[in-house]
């Protein structure tokens, strides 16, 4: 059994750039749940033989708790999604924590904490993983139950007919410190992965087309990739961010391996089915879009790549018109 396949979801197809927050004027409209106050929890048994524990998993969205190893589908029309994951994989059930609710003044937020997962088989195997933290709008589907699900099993992005000015939230970075990342995947001992270890956002606004065949394309109508490559001094209170619509590839700053199309996310289709969403070309700065992709994560490199301590702490996001 490959535990290490069961956080999948933390390995997006991660590509960054630097940005600094803009100053634009506008209406803010928060994203349902947005401000973070209202939190589901949930309690898991995990499997006698990785040791029995019961884990506590978090949830955005009405508060609640939900006691038993059931499939867990948003709640109270909430948008969120989380990486923290209820699995079972031959017979064995596993969860994932990698998102929780934290205390801010007179709410909370969300702390999104890349770490190590480990896993003792009998008392006698150790296996060892790392999980990034991450939010995002979609759902999951769960249990996962095979080692080939991964990311296809998360449904990437919510429909969205908008054309907002600029993304906005709070936020909080504390960096490990470590001058590169690791790769930590089961078994095997940990491997160096050159390079600082860096918290992102990532939106994307699409026009979708599913065909016949339940595949589907997009065209790419707005961007926004930021990254945080320095802890912060505390809360960064209404950090916003311009979206840039239409094809940006002669935009100053436009890198084509960091803010190119992409085919790494997956979709549900109206078959029910989760496929990959093909980017096909770049829309029109006037397009409509028909989807929104936002994404929060701890760190960024791939699948089973960052460094164990980096935090991100969100709060209060929504966009601005």
């Amino acid at each position: 059994m490959n535990i290490g396949k069961l956080f999948l979801v933390s390995a997006l197809c991660h590509f960054s750039i630097n940005a600094d927050a803009e100053n634009i004027e506008g209406t803010f409209v928060p994203f349902k749940y947005g401000d973070f106050n209202q939190w589901i929890t949930r309690s898991i048994k995990e499997s006698g033989i990785i040791g029995g524990d019961t884990k506590t998993l978090y949830e955005i969205g009405p508060t609640q708790h939900i006691n038993g190893n059931v499939a867990y589908t948003n709640k109270g029309g909430s948008p969120w999604a989380t990486s923290n994951v209820y699995a079972k994989v031959s017979g064995i059930t596993k969860t994932n924590n990698s998102v929780y609710r934290d205390k801010r003044g007179n709410g909370y937020c969300a702390k999104l904490v890349t770490h190590i997962e480990k896993v003792k088989v009998l008392g006698l195997i150790n296996i060892k993983v790392l999980a990034a933290g991450s939010i995002y709008l979609g759902d999951m589907k769960e249990p996962i139950t095979g080692t080939k699900e991964g990311v296809a099993a998360a449904n990437w992005g919510i429909p969205f007919t908008k054309r907002p000015k600029a993304l906005r939230y709070d936020y909080r970075v504390q960096l490990s410190g470590e001058a590169n990342r690791i790769k930590q995947n089961g078994f095997s001992s940990g491997k160096t992965v050159s390079g600082k270890d860096m918290a992102m956002t990532v939106l994307f606004l699409q026009k979708r087309h599913e065909d016949a065949q339940g595949n589907i394309t997009a065209k790419r109508v707005g961007t926004v990739v930021i990254t945080y490559d320095k802890s912060s001094s505390g809360w960064v209170n209404g950090a916003t961010y311009k979206i840039m619509y239409g094809d940006i590839r002669s935009q100053a700053g436009y890198k084509p391996s960091l803010m190119g199309l992409r085919s790494c996310d997956y979709a549900r289709n109206s078959k029910g089915v989760n496929v990959p969403i093909k980017e096909t070309g770049w829309a029109s700065d006037n397009e409509t879009p028909t989807h929104i992709i936002l994404q929060f994560c701890s760190s960024h490199g791939g699948a089973y790549i960052g460094s164990p301590g980096n935090t991100f702490w969100i709060d209060n996001v929504g966009l601005v018109y």
